[in-house]
């Protein structure tokens, strides 16, 4: 079985973040520009702080690319910090809560929580935003498109269109990257809300994927469920805190009548993404059994506030056991459309692991062959 891994390396003031990718298939189109868009739009969005001004994140790759096209051996990927000062660096010895200060230098026995705090911080997703646009690309081979958006932050909620081209066009409009004009107004009055009063505001991301064929993922392994592999990816995301797909937890609240997804044929459908299998409803969110349905992929993901705060909540000094206010390092006041830009990028690197999973082949042109051999072998079901 074929597998792609991404693994990342780099502090948040080190010289610069990493992403090493393996296992990608050869020949695919490497659009440097295309990267490059989602890694400014990780910087962008209302409520960021002062560093996104010094960051200019461009991507370097290192190996894995040549003339424009992967290779089949390992990508690297390099972005490089300009606030590289590492060594210089202040030592931090009053924890802040909600962050890994305090787990990690217990774990580590490390009192200074610079150590800490440098590798877990959210500059991290720089590699994994530059991974997932480089996923995006083989995606785009096979039809299937990834977009997410934001439909909360705080008490300001935003109305999803039915489109998905309306949805992209609203959002990529919105310095919110909201899919409703009419609630970017507010989104923006309860963020403003929250940096006068010292304080920092989290929300909801909904991510949708189209064009997924059946059968992604697996059921014969609890590890290669892909909505357990999509909630692991996600949850992973410095913040995030929850993870719902398709009702989510409202499946909890209704009867099975009311969650589950009638089938149906439709044979002017049969050459879609579903092989002409229909269902009025997507409550399951385009999965079940550990794998696509070929339904839309709908997930949401629920992004605390930003634990690092103006007026510093209680803590103590690790040193001294005294009580003190927590330490406070440049932070954003609300980095929930970043975080959205995040969540794409790493549902898009789990969808592509999946895809290579399945229809394997060391390139480009033997998973499509494969693709399309297992299309026909399905229609004949």
């Amino acid at each position: 079985m074929s597998e792609l891994v991404v693994r990342t390396a780099g502090e948040s003031h080190g010289p610069a973040i990493v992403a090493l990718v393996e296992g990608f298939p050869a020949g695919v189109a490497v659009d440097v520009a295309r990267i490059d868009e989602d890694l400014a739009r990780r910087q962008g969005g209302y409520g960021r702080s002062e560093r996104q001004k010094i960051e200019k994140d461009r991507v370097e790759i290192l190996a894995g690319v040549r003339q424009g096209r992967t290779l089949g051996s390992p990508v690297v990927l390099v972005i490089r910090n300009r606030d590289a000062r590492l060594e210089d660096a202040p030592a931090l010895s009053r924890p802040r809560p909600g962050h890994a200060d305090l787990a990690g230098a217990l774990k580590y026995l490390e009192p200074d929580m610079r150590n800490i705090l440098e590798r877990a911080s959210a500059r991290e997703t720089a590699g994994r935003v530059a991974a997932g646009a480089l996923a995006k690309g083989l995606l785009a081979e096979f039809g299937i498109e990834v977009l997410a958006y934001v439909v909360r932050i705080g008490p300001a909620a935003a109305k999803v269109p039915d489109r998905l081209d309306e949805c992209r066009k609203c959002r990529d409009k919105s310095n919110l990257y909201s899919p409703d004009p009419k609630a970017d107004a507010r989104m923006k009055a309860a963020i403003d809300e929250a940096r006068a009063a010292g304080d920092t505001l989290g929300g909801i991301i909904e991510c949708v994927a189209t064009g997924l064929v059946p059968g992604l993922g697996s059921h014969v392994q609890w590890t290669r469920k892909l909505d357990g592999r999509l909630a692991r990816a996600v949850m992973s995301i410095q913040a995030i805190k929850g993870v719902e797909i398709g009702l989510g937890f409202a499946a909890g609240e209704r009867p099975g009548s009311q969650v589950h997804d009638p089938i149906a044929f439709d044979a002017s459908q049969r050459d879609g993404p579903g092989l002409g299998f229909v269902r009025p409803t997507n409550r399951a969110g385009g999965l079940e059994g550990g794998m696509t349905t070929g339904q839309p992929l709908v997930l949401r993901a629920a992004m605390k506030p930003i634990a690092t705060l103006k007026t510093p909540l209680a803590s103590v000094n690790l040193k001294t056991k005294a009580p003190e206010p927590a330490a406070y390092e440049r932070s954003d006041v609300c980095a929930v459309p970043a975080a959205s830009v995040i969540v794409e990028a790493v549902v898009a690197t789990e969808l592509a692991a999946a895809l290579v999973e399945k229809f394997g082949g060391d390139t480009l042109r033997e998973m499509k062959a494969s693709c399309e051999a297992w299309r026909r072998a399905a229609q004949e079901l």
